[in-house]
């Protein structure tokens, strides 16, 4: 009874953020300048990025392995309570980490994205040996591998030996780990309570598949794999319980002639807030791989009735597939961005918005939203659908890994705080020995004008004063800021690269005064669009 209710409440709680990772990735024949693509939007609390730096240890050596990781309100670089340890290695690279590690200085990235699974698998803390959380295999990867592969056996080895320990609500995981040739996607699933260490069985159930060079794909809290080819080793890869599992609790007949479908075996029935996404991304890169359904509209009436629409199965949504076109770091950017606009589930869109002017024409409202408040939805009647883009997100990324280029200059960690919609990207080269000051500060509690994430905040919150005016404020000056970023990305390629080949030294140098002056400047724009939107949109204009 206590694990049920443990359960309950850890469902009913932690649903918020945990279900808000996006995670898209893009082959280097896929993309529109042979990068591998890599994103992730997250909610977990800790937006800040610590930048740790590789470190040499003693033979012999132990690493702590920490509980609490993702959560926030202590000192930078400190990961919570000490659970256990492995075994150290002499020699450690740099890596970026905010609530999860992002990416590491040899152009090694990972994406995270919560996954649901079966209440049988899901674990109470107070009672299991577990002690293996993502975030912390992730890490150690970070600290010892460079090529994805590697990861995805050093990862699931740690899964394996010391127990998967879920820290999103006894959820299960999934990671898409990728360097600058190819990309593999994991997912893990618990094993229940019962698991000890010394049984000799693994601690978790998994299953890896490997993303073709010229596919994209998205991961919306939702397990992606299907059929798996255990013999085939260069695209798949399972733990050894991965079928047995299923078989044993009743979730496979291999009598009944059916194929292992293992997204059917391990996740529970679909839910929209996933289905929404996988159909906005595929209906959007692949308009025409099949007969989407079609949720696309301007009627303002049409979102009224998503609640009385056949939902499609989810076997619908492949594992990958060729885009129509190859996609940019900025279809990645305008895709997490996304608020549904033009279709059914566009809250911006809802009729409430709406009332007649003096000709009778209905007139959307300066304070339609795509993110109305929970206050706002429960008093104007809104549904509560999730936008890909998060008013009370925390972080995002998308990160490019191009082979061409040594690792400093070549993995370049394009990084956002809080609203991806209203927020803005600053690229952040892998070769950088320092971030600025305002991405490493944030009180969640009280305001601190010396933190980025406060000043996006800032101005989130000063948009609802007039939506529909603000945000075309705020796009005005930020729009060419990002333009900007990418116009000189090639001059600054090129500057890093001749001096690389001089004097390492100061090419690392010259990238993080260039990453820190524009993390600056990121900065000092969303403190005048502060400014801006309480001077043009103030109560004392509103006709009040």
């Amino acid at each position: 009874m206590k694990t049920l209710i443990t359960t309950l409440i850890l469902l009913l709680t932690g649903f918020s953020h945990t279900m808000a990772c996006t995670v898209i990735a893009i082959g280097k024949k896929a993309s529109a300048d042979g990068s591998v693509i890599v994103s992730h939007t997250d909610a977990g609390p800790d937006c800040r990025i610590n930048l740790v730096p590789g470190q040499q240890f003693k033979a012999g050596s132990k690493a702590p392995v920490y509980w609490g990781m993702i959560e926030s309100g202590r000192p930078l670089g400190d990961y919570g309570e000490v659970i256990g340890h492995i075994p150290q290695v002499e020699q450690t690279y740099g890596y970026f980490q905010t609530a999860y590690p992002q990416i590491n200085s040899k152009q090694l990235a990972i994406g995270e994205s919560t996954l649901s699974q079966r209440p049988e698998l899901m674990l109470d803390r107070s009672l299991c040996e577990q002690i293996m959380t993502i975030e912390q295999a992730q890490a150690f990867a970070m600290q010892r591998c460079s090529k994805a592969e590697d990861a995805l056996k050093l990862i699931t080895g740690l899964l394996e030996t010391y127990g998967f320990l879920p820290s999103c609500i006894g959820e299960s995981e999934s990671l898409v780990i990728a360097d600058t040739e190819e990309i593999w996607v994991l997912e893990v699933f618990s094993v229940g309570n019962e698991w000890k260490k010394d049984s000799g069985k693994p601690g978790c159930i998994w299953a890896a598949q490997r993303v073709p060079d010229d596919h994209v794909m998205i991961i919306p809290n939702w397990s992606i794999i299907k059929q798996i080819d255990i013999d085939d080793k260069a695209n798949f890869r399972a733990s050894s319980n991965y079928k047995q599992e299923a078989i044993d609790r009743g979730w496979y007949d291999p009598a009944s002639g059916k194929p292992f479908i293992w997204q059917e075996a391990y996740s529970p029935i679909p839910r929209e807030w996933s289905t929404s996404r996988f159909w906005l991304f595929y209906a959007t890169f692949a308009p025409n791989y099949t007969e989407w359904p079609d949720r696309f509209t301007q009627s303002v009436w049409e979102g009224e009735n998503q609640y009385t629409q056949y939902i499609e199965p989810i076997s619908i949504y492949p594992f990958s597939l060729k885009p129509e076109k190859k996609l940019s770091v900025q279809d990645v950017m305008a895709f997490q961005r996304s608020t549904f606009e033009g279709t059914i589930y566009d809250k911006e869109n809802a009729s409430v918005w709406y009332y007649p002017d003096e000709e009778g024409q209905l007139t959307k409202s300066a304070f339609a939203t795509p993110f109305p408040t929970k206050e706002m939805r429960r008093v104007m009647n809104i549904n509560s659908r999730r936008n890909v883009a998060r008013a009370r997100g925390e972080y995002g990324m998308v990160t490019q890994l191009r082979s061409w280029l040594h690792d400093e200059i070549g993995g370049v960690y394009w990084f956002y705080v809080d609203n991806a919609y209203t927020s803005a990207y600053v690229p952040i080269y892998t070769g950088v020995t320092d971030v600025a000051e305002c991405y490493k500060v944030y009180n969640p509690n009280y305001y601190q004008d010396n933190s980025i994430r406060w000043a996006v905040d800032f101005v989130d919150n000063l948009m609802y004063l007039r939506w529909q005016d603000a945000h075309k404020k705020v796009l005005e000056k930020r729009d060419p800021l990002e333009a900007r970023f990418f116009n000189e990305q090639q001059a600054v390629d090129e500057k890093a690269q001749a001096l690389l080949k001089k004097n390492p030294k100061k090419a690392k140098a010259y990238l993080t005064q260039v990453t820190i002056d524009r993390m600056n400047e990121v900065h000092q724009l969303f403190k005048e669009l502060k400014l801006d939107l309480i001077s043009e949109f103030t109560n004392n204009k509103q006709g009040i």
